[in-house]
């Protein structure tokens, strides 16, 4: 039975993410499925993700919309920004290897902000296109 293409994925990113110096001096190791009870600012969480077949006649394959969130605790949204563009050049067109899976293409798609608990928090979520064949 082959790894999800959801989970492979969420695994690649995650080491790849890891791996870059600029994204551990800004974030530790603080990129989530879910924010642990009472975790500090800044982190990256993953969030929502689609799967929709993409097969071809030989190939099944598998397109996925998927969010990253920022968030920060420093006023205003320019932290969050920062880090969320850190995030999205890393990402976008990134080459990663997929367990039991092959990455066809990896796009940022688009980016949003908002502001949560009374602007006590920023938050910027990331939106992902990512289309993948089964090995």
């Amino acid at each position: 039975m082959s790894v999800s293409p959801v989970l492979a994925l969420r695994k690649a990113i995650r080491a790849y993410l890891l791996a870059d110096a600029g994204f551990a001096a800004a974030f530790g190791q603080k990129l989530y499925d879910e924010a642990p009870r009472g975790a500090e600012p800044p982190y990256a969480l993953f969030g929502d993700a689609q799967l929709r077949d993409w097969s071809a006649d030989l190939s099944p394959g598998a397109e996925q919309l998927f969010t990253i969130s920022v968030t920060s605790s420093m006023r205003g949204l320019s932290e969050a920004l920062e880090l969320a563009q850190r995030i999205a050049d890393l990402l976008d067109e990134a080459a990663l290897n997929l367990q039991d899976h092959r990455l066809v293409d990896l796009r940022f798609f688009s980016m949003e902000t908002r502001r949560e608990q009374n602007g006590r928090f920023a938050r910027v979520n990331l939106r992902f296109r990512a289309t993948t064949e089964y090995l």
